[in-house]
């Protein structure tokens, strides 16, 4: 029996690496540390399912074949997913579309898309969840609810989470909670924020004036009483070191980039007085890293065209839900993402109308609807390569087990090659 130590879990943009597994016999069979998501990626793995052409059961080097021919002979293939994958293995699908002039999007530009377009045109004064740990006395979470989708974010890096300059944890911390619903986060806050539906950036505005010193006329703003939102930017000027953490209620509510824009700017306004931080609450556990290796090697961070033969960058000209609802693509190219699943139907529905194919550890609903199915092995339990946390930082993922497949830089890999000789 093998046993490893700091083990990292690639389910969502923690990443925690404290994680102890215990490996027999080629299957992990006990596992310490990490939360119920985690323990559930770890020990009960779903089956791999046999590769598939056409709903028929193939070997893995013909549907590879099929996945060339497909895509060599696409006019505007699409390429979509890959936060679930490697950093290097999103390499090569970057690769891969530049050889095909192909159109590449990752999840984010249906999640936190918004928010990356808002630090490009103002940055974005952030840090890593190890200062939050260690530093930030008043925490305010917006449009997210990390009990529940981040498990273990209180305990080892916001709320709860002892360091240098919190030593008692939760008792040196203020929680501030912003969202439409009292869920279980903002449940445990010590002021609560409940906004209208899609009211997002006149609470900030509001939030904002008060910080400025403004004197606000109006009895509510955004369904939230003036007299919680002046609470809220006291405890906020009060902070000795504070941090916001925004999620998918505030990039995917009604004003998108410009919510995240007017928080960066609340952000702004706070440092004039005290030190503020902001960072994004990343779903994915590689998301992050969609966006940090296709602006490596693109210049972009999401929706990006190849098809001039250079990188061109435009979010909803180029993101693959407008793609695929106009009738653009003819060919998707699917890796560790189920966009079947979550995309609004226009768009889902494509999947099944055009050459479709599936890269991906589990048999999901858009693998149900491709025309070729590869299964692959999972990033971080049968892969090695390299994550990156919704802080930026890297992390190493481990192989912990063998699997019959290649993992989805390799499959990724032979693919271009196969394209490159047909086009020779």
């Amino acid at each position: 029996m093998a046993e490893y130590e700091g083990v990292v879990c690639a389910f969502c943009g923690s990443l925690c690496d404290d994680i102890t597994l215990k490996v027999e016999d080629n299957a992990i069979v006990s596992m310490t540390g990490g939360c119920a998501i985690g323990r559930k990626r770890f020990l009960s793995p779903p089956e791999a399912n046999a590769p598939l052409v056409k709903g028929r059961e193939t070997g893995l080097d013909q549907a590879i074949d099929a996945a060339v021919r497909i895509l060599s002979s696409a006019r505007y293939p699409l390429i979509y997913g890959l936060s679930s994958t490697t950093a290097e293995a999103q390499a090569a699908a970057v690769r891969l579309a530049e050889t095909l002039g192909a159109t590449i999007d990752s999840t984010s530009s249906v999640c936190h898309g918004p928010g990356t377009i808002a630090r490009q045109m103002l940055g974005i004064p952030t840090c890593t969840l190890g200062e939050v740990r260690n530093r930030a006395d008043v925490v305010l979470f917006w449009g997210c609810n990390p009990v529940e989708a981040h498990p273990r974010h209180f305990g080892r890096y916001s709320v709860q989470a002892r360091g240098w300059k919190t030593p008692e944890g939760r008792q040196n911390r203020t929680l501030i909670a912003v969202d439409v619903r009292k869920t279980l986060t903002a449940k445990m806050a010590d002021v609560f924020l409940q906004v209208e539906p899609n009211s997002d950036f006149e609470v900030l505005t509001a939030l904002r004036a008060l910080i400025n010193g403004a004197n606000l006329t109006g009895d509510t703003f955004g369904g939230v009483p003036r007299s919680q939102l002046e609470q809220a930017a006291q405890t906020l000027l009060g902070a000795k070191y504070g941090v916001i953490l925004f999620g998918m209620g505030l990039t995917m509510s009604s004003g998108c980039q410009h919510n995240v824009y007017q928080a960066l700017m609340l952000a702004r306004d706070l440092n004039d007085h005290t030190a503020f931080a902001v960072i994004p609450m990343r779903g994915h556990g590689n998301v992050t890293g969609a966006e940090t290796v296709m602006t490596w090697l693109t210049g972009y961070p999401f929706a990006v065209n190849f098809s001039r033969g250079y990188p061109r960058y435009s979010p909803g000209e180029f993101s693959a839900v407008d793609v695929l609802v106009r009738d653009e693509a003819d060919a998707a190219l699917v890796v560790a993402s189920d966009p079947a699943a979550t995309f609004p139907a226009a768009a889902a529905d494509r999947f099944a109308q055009i050459s479709t194919i599936v890269i991906d550890p589990q048999f999901s609903a858009t693998a149900q609807m491709a025309q070729v199915y590869i299964p692959s092995a999972s990033a971080g339990i049968a892969a090695s390569g390299t994550a990156y946390r919704m802080d930026g930082v890297p992390l190493p993922l481990r192989k912990l087990v063998d699997s019959e497949y290649p993992d989805d830089r390799q499959i990724l890999n032979r693919i271009e090659e196969g394209v490159r000789q047909c086009s020779t």
